[in-house]
């Protein structure tokens, strides 16, 4: 490479990084993609080995029509160095989309992903594939020479059943492997098959609506199908007949917040294209997965999308998900991607999912604030003075009284022109995050979760405002994630409120956000 090449490539990337460090929508404590387009922005790839956080992130090739696995590690959850992209386009194939990782006993971490076909156009070819790695940090990935599942057609390949029967199982979007009895497991999903054979009114009820097809394997790769992982309930009390099952993530469920022994129960992460994110919690036996409960993770649309998840060396099962732009154009601000912040999930008493950030995030915490307990009558608000009103963490601790509403207004004008309106709706028994007056860009929508609070329970709030994204998580039991785009640059008031009646805001915290991405 020449000198003027040289300069000319500092010079470019200086220039991205001031375009990006000038973005006000750019958050600064969220993962965002350092270079490129997330669309689709889905996380990858996390596993936890030698020490170290690692996940991957699917991002477009802005230089070719193809689709690369970018690659960050982390010894803490909240600082990420950069590795050199673990997938990209080889002689057989156009690069990768969604898939999982597993570490096997002696260190090698795989990764499972959706092999694109050569020709976009043709969908010709395609399948599951497997990488695999065992340098120290896990820089250097190879590719195995064959693919683990090969399509017959797009997203769909024929396998032999049980009994000899011909049938169509997914070959695309892999889950994370794992390994029983020395034998390793993965799940494929079904987004392909429900669209050829399940979508029909004469379709027959086994082809309908949301599954996964299961592989195993004695080598990681020659793999055998081993039948459907789970069957869903057909009377659609849980999900439609309309989804399926992609990006699909498995792994035990701890008993605490801290990990642990395991609860015995699974967690099945998923999305289906057109509800967004979901889960079942079950029990799994004999290569199958019986499910006992079923939940959401978005409301109104796909805004919280492609759930990611691993485990750590506590028993922590930590998952993030892609927190959609919500634009007519998502390439509009020149880059387009954003994380989650990793949160904690674990199996609760009433065998409901836990959910609640990881701790390791209070390690941003700076500019710490109180401010005495409150009471407000119905129609009454409360500034919180001297707050950053676009990267903070928030803690309430609230007794509703008898108020129908009561929470946050974020992201605030002066006249409340814009705002973002966070709160629990005793009458409904939800837990709500207004976006319908958020700004000029965005999904305009009030987004709704099921959540009721316990005879004498308080109401425990913790909200992160991270520039575009708000978090809120509601006594570890629920959470809501958007983002949001105000127009105004005065939009950056914080108010307690209460409607409908009175309530008691017992404790309030606040807490600035040191930004972690580099840019």
């Amino acid at each position: 490479m020449g000198d003027k090449t040289i300069e000319d490539s500092i010079r470019t990337v200086k220039e991205f990084r001031m375009l990006l460090l000038g973005d006000r929508y750019r958050p600064g404590f969220h993962f965002a993609m350092p270079e490129g387009f997330g669309l689709p922005g889905d996380p990858n790839g996390a596993f936890y080995a030698n020490g170290r956080y690692h996940l991957m992130y699917l991002y477009k090739n802005c230089t070719r029509d193809s689709f690369n696995w970018g690659h960050v590690s982390s010894h803490n959850l909240v600082h990420w160095r950069h590795h050199p992209d673990a997938l990209f386009p080889t002689p057989g194939d156009n690069g990768a989309f969604s898939g999982g990782a597993f570490v096997d006993d002696d260190g090698t971490a795989y990764l499972s992903y959706s092999s694109l076909a050569t020709s976009l156009e043709t969908m010709e070819g395609g399948g599951v594939g497997i990488a695999r790695s065992s340098d120290r940090h896990y820089d250097h990935w190879e590719k195995f020479d064959t693919l683990a599942i090969q399509s017959t057609e797009n997203g769909i390949t024929e396998v032999v059943g049980a009994n000899g029967e011909i049938v169509y199982a997914g070959s695309c979007d892999p889950s994370n492997i794992w390994k029983k009895d020395g034998v390793y497991y993965m799940q494929t999903g079904n987004l392909c098959v429900l669209g050829k054979f399940g979508r029909k009114e004469d379709s027959p009820l086994e082809a309908r609506g949301d599954w996964t097809d299961l592989f195993q394997s004695t080598d990681l790769k020659k793999w055998e199908y081993a039948g459907r992982f789970y069957e869903r309930d057909r009377s659609n009390k849980w999900t439609l007949e309309s989804e399926d099952d992609m990006c699909a993530s498995f792994f035990p469920l701890p008993l605490t917040k801290q990990g642990g022994e395991p609860s015995g129960k699974y967690l099945q992460l998923f999305i289906s294209h057109n509800k967004g994110g979901q889960y079942y919690i079950g029990e799994y036996r004999e290569n199958k997965l019986l499910l006992e409960t079923h939940g959401r993770i978005t409301w109104v649309d796909k805004a919280f999308c492609a759930p990611e998840a691993l485990m750590d060396d506590k028993g922590r099962q930590i998952m993030w998900a892609w927190i959609v732009d919500n634009l007519e154009d998502e390439s509009s601000f020149g880059w387009s991607g954003v994380y989650s912040l990793p949160r904690t999930v674990w199996l609760g008493e009433d065998n409901t999912l836990r959910m609640a950030p990881v701790d390791e995030l209070a390690m941003l915490r700076y500019n710490a604030k109180s401010f005495p307990a409150i009471e407000l009558s119905a129609g009454e608000q409360l500034e919180l003075d001297g707050i950053n009103g676009e990267s903070s963490e928030i803690k309430l601790a609230i007794t509703p009284g008898t108020a129908q509403k009561s929470g946050l207004k974020v992201r605030t004008s002066p006249d409340e022109e814009e705002v973002t309106l966070l709160y629990y709706d005793a009458e409904t028994k939800e837990l709500v995050f207004d976006s319908t007056r958020s700004g000029v860009n965005g999904w305009k929508v009030r987004e709704a979760a099921p959540f009721e609070l316990k005879e004498g329970e308080q109401l425990e709030l913790t909200i992160f405002i991270d520039k575009s994204v708000i978090e809120i998580f509601a006594n570890e039991r629920q959470a809501i994630t958007r983002r949001v785009y105000p127009e105004r640059v005065d939009s950056t008031g914080v108010y307690l409120y209460s409607e409908g009646g009175s309530a008691t805001f017992d404790t309030i915290q606040a807490w600035e956000m040191m930004p972690s991405n580099p840019y």
